[in-house]
């Protein structure tokens, strides 16, 4: 089935800020503006921070004081994979009788995968299991702080020169009377989605504030460098103690040149993210807080609500010869859903990889609804929707398999068809009404999509 193994061979395109061709399940639907949303057309909003070793999470103040890492697990500086602490036995004096020594327990952090441990490195063993490791200090904190500081503050002078000129360009756009007497001068101030909230009165200091400038001197050019070492260039290397290019840049602040140098990292926290439109400012995705849970509060992932196009069979395509290809339609939702296939018009803008001629069925196709208990039940009686043969192959459940004809435009190359998918979807997240007599409790809207169908390369006629 090309949805599972092979997601590239069938494409949806969104037309979001930019046209977008991607898998079915790798987009998502808004209900609220009744169209596709693919990772270019969201909002990426951060929801928590939290340790993928210890799974303990924090808020964003918390994780940004920091530096987006755990304090309490480590990566190997190897391979960068997850260090244990290891306890063990060490002789140790007595305090009454120093002659005599008693056995203590220690604990050091070990890779259970390329078997470094701290003691590699001249790391001391730690009396407790956690917390308390020593870490190496960079003689140059203090000169990247303060750049640091001077461009944060850079940053946020450029933001407030952009904000003012928006402002004054709305205002001149929109009289202050009109959006006073309408109530829109609320709404002018209303930021892009996904940027925090701040109105744009705050962006100025308070009166008898100053703000505290942050000067940097240039760094000093040096007119003597330290000599190489003689036999820099002749000395025989030996690759187990030197550092690899990754390694190095796995610890940007020290780069250490010797296996020696090579101290643990603390881990990198993950985020929990939520996606919005940026269109109607809807979640399409929310996950739940707690780190350990893997279920989400709001997912609307477009597998669940449109129908989905699968490649089943094809035949041996040759150039300017008629092939009949086997597609499937999958209905995701539980109600019947009606569905009809048309081709691309002549100068369409979205039909711009096509290189075969497609005829589709003309018949609205009728889609069962989704039942979980007779999906996988082959004793369930088959519903009887009056299908024509020539167009449909079988019926199960919610599935049905029907038949297009393809014909191949050019010699060589891969064949790609496309057509447009237009079927009915009830819309729950309408405004609630008053429901009149006679009409659906959920209003229904018709969606159009247009897909794209890889059926591979032309087969080359015989000799």
């Amino acid at each position: 089935m090309a949805s599972l193994l092979q997601l590239e061979r069938v494409l949806y395109l969104v037309n979001g800020e930019k046209k977008i061709r991607a898998p079915l399940s790798q987009l998502y639907f808004c209900r609220y503006c009744s169209a596709l949303r693919s990772l270019e057309c969201v909002s990426h909003e951060v929801d928590s921070h939290y340790c993928p070793s210890c799974l303990e999470n924090m808020p964003s103040a918390e994780a940004k004081l920091k530096k987006n890492r755990c304090a309490n697990c480590f990566d190997c500086p190897c391979c960068m994979h997850t260090l244990s602490t290891r306890a063990t036995s060490i002789p140790a004096p007595l305090p009454d009788d120093p002659a005599k020594t008693t056995m203590k327990k220690a604990y050091y952090l070990a890779c259970g995968f390329c078997r470094w441990t701290s003691r590699d490195v001249g790391m001391a063993d730690k009396s407790v299991a956690s917390g308390g490791w020593q870490e190496p200090e960079n003689a140059h904190t203090q000169r990247i702080n303060k750049l640091l500081e001077y461009y944060q503050q850079l940053a946020q002078k450029e933001k407030i020169e952009r904000d003012r000129k928006k402002l004054v360009r709305r205002r001149n756009y929109m009289p202050l009377a009109f959006s006073d007497k309408y109530g829109r001068g609320t709404r002018l101030q209303r930021q892009r989605p996904g940027v925090p909230i701040t109105p744009l009165a705050g962006l100025t200091l308070k009166e008898g504030e100053e703000q505290k400038e942050v000067k940097i001197e240039p760094a000093q050019a040096v007119e003597e460098v330290e000599p190489l070492p003689e036999d820099y260039y002749t000395r025989p290397i030996n690759l187990t103690e030197v550092t690899t290019l990754d390694q190095r840049l796995l610890q940007p602040d020290f780069q250490p040149i010797r296996a020696s140098q090579l101290h643990p990292r603390h881990k990198h926290l993950l985020i929990k993210r939520s996606l919005r439109c940026r269109k109607c400012e809807h979640n399409l995705s929310k996950p739940e807080f707690n780190p350990t849970s893997i279920k989400f509060k709001i997912q609307l992932v477009a597998l669940s609500y449109i129908p989905e196009v699968r490649i089943m069979s094809i035949p041996n395509l040759r150039h300017m010869k008629e092939s009949q290809v086997l597609l499937t339609l999958t209905n995701p939702v539980e109600n019947l859903t009606h569905l009809t296939l048309f081709p691309c018009q002549e100068g369409d803008s979205d039909d711009l990889h096509s290189t075969a001629k497609v005829i589709v069925p003309t018949k609205e196709l009728v889609l069962a609804g989704k039942d979980a208990a007779a999906e996988y039940d082959e004793l369930a009686e088959p519903q009887d929707f009056q299908d024509d043969p020539d167009v449909v192959a079988f019926r199960k459940a919610n599935k049905v398999g029907i038949f297009i004809r393809v014909t191949p435009l050019e010699e060589k190359g891969k064949v790609i068809v496309s057509f447009k998918l237009k079927h009915e979807f009830r819309n729950l997240a309408a405004p609630i009404r008053p429901v009149e007599d006679n009409e659906s409790s959920s209003e229904t809207v018709w969606l159009t999509h247009h897909v794209d169908l890889d059926l591979g390369p032309v087969v080359p006629p015989p000799l």
